[in-house]
C-alpha cells in the first residue's frame, strides 16, 4: 500500500504543511497540489465542495505527492466512509465533543475486528494499491476536531482513545465556544490559553496535535511550540489576496497625480 506521508512526518518528528481547498473545482486543486504542499484538505464541511465535486479534486490531487485529506461536514458515518472508499489518506471530523464521540470516529474509520467501517474501497483500490484492505488501518490518519467547550471538558478522556491519530483545532470555533472573537492567529488570551492546554494534553497522550492558521508567521510559531500539522490559509484566500495586492498596485500607479503648487 502506499505510504501515509503524513506519518513518515510525524514519526521523524516533523510538522504537516497543510493547505486547505475550498474552492469545488479540479484544475485549482492540481493547482494548489502542484505547489509542494505536504497534504492538502478538501473542506466539505463550509463552503461550496460537495462529495462530486471532492472527488476529480482527489483525482487532481493524485498528479502529486501531496497527500490527499478531507474535512467531513459531521461525525456520519456514510460520509466519512465513502470520503475513504474515494481515497482520502486521512479525514478530519468536527465537533468531537465526548469520548463516545472519539470512539464512534475511530469505529467508522477502521476495519473489524478495530472498527465498524463497511468494505467497498472503490478508489481507495486504485490510489492506495491492491493491498490497501490490508493496511488502511494502520495507514489512514484520523483527526478529531477540539474546538468546543464540552471539548475541553472531555479532552483528555477523548485524547485516550486508541486509534485516534490526532486532534485538530478551529481557533474560529473555539474562540466563539470561549466567549471570545472568532479569529484564527491573534487569539484572545482565554482562548489562546486553550490552544495551549489542548497542545500540552495531546503531547501527553501521544496525539498529533494540528491546527488552522491564516497566515505563515502564525503556523511557524506554532510549531516551534509543538504542533505538528499546520493549515495555512486555503485557496479561495490566497486567490484572493493575490488579486488583491495586484489591483492594489494598479490602482495605486493609476491615481491621479496631485500636485504641490498653484
Amino acid at each position: 500500500m502506499r505510504a501515509n506521508r503524513l506519518r513518515t512526518i510525524w514519526q521523524s518528528g516533523g510538522a504537516v504543511v497543510n493547505g486547505w481547498l475550498a474552492i469545488p473545482n479540479s484544475f485549482s486543486a492540481e493547482t494548489m497540489a502542484h505547489q509542494g504542499w505536504d497534504s492538502l484538505t478538501i473542506d466539505l464541511q463550509h463552503g461550496v465542495v460537495d462529495y462530486q465535486a471532492m472527488i476529480p479534486m482527489l483525482q487532481a490531487i493524485s498528479t502529486t505527492d501531496t497527500v490527499p485529506v478531507v474535512r467531513v461536514p459531521w461525525l456520519e458515518p456514510g460520509i466519512l466512509m465513502k470520503t475513504l472508499d474515494a481515497g482520502a489518506y486521512g479525514v478530519i471530523c468536527p465537533m468531537v465533543n465526548t469520548r463516545e464521540d472519539a470512539q464512534k470516529l475511530v469505529a467508522y474509520t477502521h476495519y473489524a475486528p478495530r472498527g465498524t467501517r463497511s468494505f467497498g474501497p472503490v478508489r481507495a483500490l486504485l490510489y492506495g494499491g491492491a493491498d490497501y484492505p490490508q493496511h488502511a488501518n494502520d495507514t489512514i490518519a484520523t483527526f478529531a476536531m477540539i474546538e468546543t467547550a464540552a471539548a475541553l471538558d472531555n479532552l483528555d478522556s477523548i485524547l485516550s482513545v486508541e486509534g485516534l491519530d490526532a486532534i485538530y483545532i478551529g481557533p474560529s470555533d473555539l474562540s466563539l465556544a470561549l466567549g471570545c472573537t472568532p479569529t484564527f492567529d491573534d487569539l484572545d488570551p482565554k482562548a489562546a490559553e486553550a490552544v495551549d492546554h489542548i497542545l500540552a494534553r495531546a503531547k501527553a497522550h501521544g496525539v498529533v496535535a494540528g491546527i488552522h492558521n491564516g497566515t505563515p508567521e502564525a503556523a511557524l510559531k506554532r510549531i516551534t511550540k509543538g504542533f505538528q500539522f499546520v493549515t495555512v490559509s486555503s485557496d479561495a484566500r490566497l486567490m484572493a489576496a493575490g488579486a488583491q495586492a495586484v489591483v492594489a498596485k494598479m490602482r495605486a500607479a493609476q491615481a491621479p497625480k496631485t500636485s504641490g503648487s498653484h
